[in-house]
C-alpha cells in the first residue's frame, strides 16, 4: 500500500493509536498531513468555516496562520475558497468572526458608514 492509502485506511477504521498520535502533538499532525505549516494552518481555518465554529476558534486559527507567514489576504481568501463548498450562509456567519480575529469589527464599520451623510 502507498502512504496515502495507509493513512486513509487508518482514518477510516478509526485506528485509536493513529488518532491519538495526530491529536496529541501539533507537530505530529503537521508532519502526517504532508502539508506546509502555512497550508496546514489555512486548512484548519477552512475547517472552522465549514463547521460554523465559534469566534474563539478563529482567534486561535488566525494566530497560527500568521505565525506561519499567512497574510491577511490569504486568511480571508479561505472564505472565498470555501464558499462553493459550504455556501453563502456559512460565509456570512464566518466573515464577522474572522474579521474580529484579524482585528477589525465589521459591525462597527457598517455603523460608521450608516452614520455618515450620503451625497
Amino acid at each position: 500500500m502507498e502512504h496515502h492509502q495507509t493513512t486513509l485506511a487508518k482514518l477510516a477504521i478509526a485506528d485509536n493509536v493513529y488518532y491519538k498520535t495526530l491529536l496529541a502533538r501539533e507537530s505530529s499532525n503537521v508532519t502526517e498531513s504532508h502539508l506546509s505549516e502555512k497550508t496546514h494552518a489555512l486548512v484548519r481555518l477552512g475547517a472552522l468555516v465549514g463547521t460554523d465554529a465559534a469566534s474563539p476558534g478563529y482567534m486561535w486559527a488566525v494566530e497560527s496562520a500568521r505565525r506561519q507567514g499567512a497574510t491577511a489576504d490569504e486568511i480571508v481568501g479561505c472564505l472565498v475558497a470555501a464558499l462553493p463548498a459550504v455556501g453563502v450562509a456559512r460565509i456570512v456567519s464566518a466573515a464577522p468572526k474572522l474579521a474580529l480575529a484579524l482585528g477589525w469589527d465589521v459591525s462597527s464599520a457598517f455603523e460608521d458608514n450608516a452614520a455618515e451623510p450620503q451625497d
